[in-house]
């Protein structure tokens, strides 16, 4: 495919993209929930419903997942939730200016697991910046992986980047298991606050 094609044919998904978003968010919203890889929307439909008074978006790249997701939000009748078929950078990208992250959830990600897949995984230090450039001071990213090496290399880089400060160990702030849990025989998480002026990178929290 022409390169010029290509860069035709994603500009037209951004637009299409940017137009979704301002149709779907309330006009006063100021901040939402994200999850990234929400999947068929398991555990962000059980947290809009718990949490009537936050306005939340699930993104996946899967057709199939979100159609599905978006039946699961209507038989619940959530007016607070939304299911967009995308990828993150792109949503953030998208996202209307003065809206921000309250709380960020990444629950099992892909690990690309062999050492020349890594640079596929989604949480590395650009990424951490680009959610940084969306979030406020206090707002909060968690992070939930069944491979423990996956666990140590995003403690690592979130604990050196200037933008966000690993939090002590503590229970996750809402749990509700998804299919990925219920199919791990252990798990391993973490969380991050956001901090509006760089801070020093600090020590690595484990949750164990």
């Amino acid at each position: 495919m022409p390169r010029e094609v290509f860069a035709a044919i994603q500009a037209g998904r951004f637009s299409a993209l940017r137009q979704e978003l301002a149709a779907t968010l309330p006009s006063s919203l100021s901040r939402l929930v994200l999850e990234i890889g929400c999947g068929n929307g398991h555990f962000l439909t059980a947290y809009a419903a718990t949490h009537p008074d936050r306005f939340c978006v699930g993104v996946d790249l899967r057709l199939e997942r979100i159609e599905k997701a978006l039946r699961k939000r209507d038989r619940a009748g959530l007016a607070n939730l939304h299911f967009i078929r995308c990828e993150a950078r792109a949503f953030l990208r998208a996202l209307p200016a003065g809206v921000q992250l309250l709380e960020v959830y990444m629950l099992f990600p892909d690990p690309w697991p062999k050492k020349r897949h890594h640079k596929n995984r989604l949480l590395k230090p650009e990424f951490l910046t680009e959610i940084a450039t969306r979030a406020g001071q206090g707002s909060r990213l968690f992070f939930r992986t069944d491979y423990q090496p996956y666990y140590d290399d995003a403690a690592g880089i979130i604990a050196a980047h200037p933008q966000w400060r690993l939090l002590p160990s503590s229970p996750f702030p809402f749990e509700h298991q998804t299919i990925f849990q219920s199919r791990a025989e252990t798990f391993h998480s973490l969380g991050a606050i956001h901090e509006s002026s760089p801070v020093q990178a600090n020590k690595l929290q484990p949750d164990e």
